[in-house]
């Protein structure tokens, strides 16, 4: 499988995508620098967490808005997988290939932890490997986490199914002391209504094998390989 990683100035998590693109796709991903006006001709493209232009003016506003994007964007339009994590779910959001917008943490303090989500959705390219409501844990690693939406959005992507992670506990229930950063109905990733675009705020990238502490977020990637072999 076919990979890219679009790498932004002050990205920091491209090679940990980078890793668990190739240990489990199987092939290196091609590394796209955010100046480039092209990407090769891959089945996967991933925005990598990290901090793309020093977060200045919002958290991804400037990435969003790189000679890349143009292309990301006309490769989502075409059906082709995009996946999005921490800052780069925001430049999907400020980029508008997901509704919505990620705002400071409710805490005003920068989260570094594990933390455990319910998969709402497995029924998608992305989490077709997972059973409906399994409780994951995916680190993360963010100050920009709390997702935001207006009253008709935030209906618009519950009715749809949408919602593809919530913020839990750890027996999966989605309290106020589960929700890390304040986010509206506890959500911690969602997907595009056409469904090959997922943002979301943990890394599933860093827990793909036993030796780095689990493997819960290695079924993601397997999830997109399943899809596209089914497709």
């Amino acid at each position: 499988m076919k990979s890219a990683v679009i790498v932004f100035p002050a990205s920091n998590c491209d090679r940990d995508m980078a890793v668990a693109l190739e240990k489990i796709f199987g092939e290196k991903p091609a590394m796209v620098w955010h100046g480039e006006a092209t990407i090769p001709d891959v089945d996967f493209i991933a925005l990598p967490g990290g901090f793309s232009y020093g977060d200045y003016l919002r958290s991804g506003a400037m990435a969003a808005r790189s000679p890349v994007m143009a292309e990301v964007i006309k490769r989502a339009n075409d059906g082709v997988s995009v996946f999005g994590v921490c800052n780069g779910f925001q430049v999907l959001t400020e980029s508008g290939l997901l509704p919505g917008a990620l705002m400071r943490n409710a805490g005003l303090k920068f989260i570094c932890k594990d933390a455990y989500l319910k998969v709402e959705n497995n029924q998608t390219r992305f989490t077709n490997k997972y059973e409906a409501g399994e409780v994951v844990r995916y680190p993360v690693a963010h100050h920009d986490g709390n997702y935001f939406a207006d009253a008709d959005t935030l209906k618009a992507l519950e009715e749809n199914n949408q919602v593809v992670y919530r913020y839990v506990d750890a027996e999966g229930n989605a309290t106020p002391e589960a929700n890390i950063n304040g986010s509206q109905n506890n959500i911690a990733g969602i997907i595009n209504k056409a469904g090959n675009v997922l943002g979301m705020m943990p890394h599933p990238e860093r827990l793909i094998e036993h030796d780095l502490g689990g493997d819960d977020g290695r079924a993601l990637f397997e999830s997109a390989i399943a899809a596209l072999a089914n497709a």
